[in-house]
């Protein structure tokens, strides 16, 4: 139900990120050069597509994914040594956008093919161990064949800086991709599909096969389109990535299942969650908060803005928002004060938040949230994602366009922002009187310290009682507090707004308590 592969793909790309592996060009007075391209192929959209539609038509193979012995029995201290040159980095002398590969090896045993678009023709991009800085391990150029391929690549640009080429996004392991925006750290991943996600059916990971990486024009924008494959589906996909503040991806997709798919997932977002304020049960660490992301946001086709607080539960839980075509939705870092998390080396308040927003029609479906046990916080333990009430059926074509902001807060955009939750905290009643809930609220439209506001508080089961709304003049933001006694450990849903008159002014507190 869990991906493991993943799990240790995040280690690998802690120390990847921790050993200088992700960093920078800098030096644009080198001798670039381009790695060699095999002879070239039409390419465009249309033929990447009927590519995926033909293979639909057949029985899913397995990349082949033997490597030499040298390589499968790396451990990930030998891995981390394997670095592309950034000399010989994909249109390095352009210097608008750059691409550097990854190395196969280790937990990486998936070859991709990766061709280079100039003028509608499609070069494929030669392995050669020359490319690569082997560090203190035994490889070199004599014991690698040249057949090999790639686990992956990254593309650089002058992200934060005009001097600087600065990772942009990187698309490794499986169909997981991951990206920045100006002045953050490297945290949740996307991917291009999710399928059979904590379900009883045994959850894919299909593969981005072959990447086709377009010439960029300028300094505005990069495309990649990317062949998906796996045993229930295939796919075209299309990635528009404009770097910025926040960094837009703009993702085109296009389904061939080889089957029905009932548990597709759109649009899918991995992150971490392991402690907060909310959900210290058990933990004994001087930080006072570990996490990538620390709540779910969403925003209703009907307009209705949503918060859901994520945990690291006991055990599974997955939640379920009933929806028709959803304005928004994402797992976001709202924490943004270094004070918070106390952690000079990881900052996770420089961590990404994605919001997704789709274009057209998505219809009815739900938005999946799963949250899964951890022990530690290299593993991703959220995934949330767009399911469609109605299958996908085998043997048809689905198109679905959507937009993902990897950014420090949801954009502004046509619907109003109401206040937001800025915390949750929860802890003991006084009395034993169950359980207490401390919930602040600002921006919006909050009325000033002598207005008149009203908590609306609703549990699914057990008492709510002791509710105080009062006047936050610290934060100028308003805070609710309320005591929830249940008799039971089964799980009690919780909501609150609040309103003034008839009107809601902030968005709605959603939450799952478990005593």
């Amino acid at each position: 139900m869990t991906d493991q592969t993943h799990f240790s793909r995040r280690h690998v790309l802690r120390l990847l990120l921790a050993s200088g592996l992700a960093g920078f060009v800098s030096d644009r007075e080198r001798p670039w050069a381009d790695p060699a391209t095999r002879q070239g192929r039409p390419f465009s959209v249309e033929r990447l597509r009927e590519r995926a539609r033909l293979l639909a038509g057949h029985e899913f193979r397995a990349p082949e994914s033997k490597l030499p012995d040298v390589l499968e029995d790396l451990s990930i201290e030998q891995y981390r040594q394997i670095r592309f040159r950034p000399d010989q980095a994909l249109w390095a002398a352009d210097g608008k956008f750059t691409a550097q590969f990854y190395h196969l090896g280790s937990y990486f045993d998936d070859p991709v093919r990766v061709f280079a678009v100039v003028d509608g023709n499609a070069a494929e991009v030669q392995y050669s161990p020359a490319l690569f800085d082997f560090g203190e391990t035994d490889l070199g150029p004599k014991p690698l064949p040249e057949t090999l391929g790639y686990a992956g690549f990254r593309v650089h640009t002058a992200l934060n800086s005009p001097d600087y080429l600065d990772e942009l996004i990187s698309f490794l392991g499986a169909s997981y991709f991951r990206a920045l925006g100006r002045g953050m750290r490297y945290g949740m991943s996307a991917r291009g599909i999710a399928i059979g996600t904590a379900t009883n059916d045994n959850e894919e990971f299909p593969l981005f096969r072959e990447f086709y990486i377009e010439k960029p024009v300028d300094a505005h924008s990069i495309v990649i389109h990317a062949l998906l494959d796996g045993p229930s589906v295939t796919g075209a996909y299309t990635f528009t990535i404009r770097p910025g503040a926040d960094t837009i991806v703009d993702v085109n997709m296009t389904l061939f299942p080889r089957v029905t798919l009932t548990t597709a997932g759109l649009a899918p977002l991995t992150s971490m969650f392991f402690f907060a304020a909310n959900d210290r049960v058990g933990v004994n660490d001087f930080r006072p908060a570990v996490h990538d992301s620390d709540g779910l946001m969403l925003l209703t086709g009907a307009g209705e803005w949503l918060w859901r607080p994520v945990v690291n539960p006991q055990r599974l839980r997955i939640s379920s928002f009933v929806d028709h075509n959803p304005k928004g939705f994402g797992l976001m870092q709202r924490d943004r004060a270094f004070a918070n998390y106390q952690d000079l080396d990881a900052r996770y308040e420089m961590r990404p938040s994605v919001w997704v927003e789709p274009v057209g029609d998505w219809g009815p479906g739900s938005v999946m949230l799963i949250e899964i046990p951890t022990d530690s916080e290299t593993n991703d333990n959220l995934v949330a994602f767009w399911r469609p009430e109605e299958p996908l059926i085998a043997k048809r074509e689905w198109q679905f366009t959507y937009r993902l902001h990897w950014c420090a807060d949801a954009p502004m955009g046509a619907e109003p922002r109401p206040a937001q939750v800025a915390a949750t905290r929860i802890g003991r009643a006084e009395a034993d009187a169950g359980t207490r809930f401390v919930i602040d609220y600002q921006g919006g439209r909050l009325p000033p310290a002598d207005g008149q506001l009203e908590a609306v508080v609703w549990a699914s089961r057990g008492v709510v009682q002791n509710t105080v709304t009062l006047f936050n003049d610290v934060s100028q933001g308003w805070r609710v507090s309320f005591d929830l006694s249940v008799t039971d450990d089964e799980p009690t849903e919780l909501r609150c707004f609040l309103k003034v008159g008839d009107s809601a002014v902030s968005e709605t507190w959603s939450y799952q308590w478990s005593a």
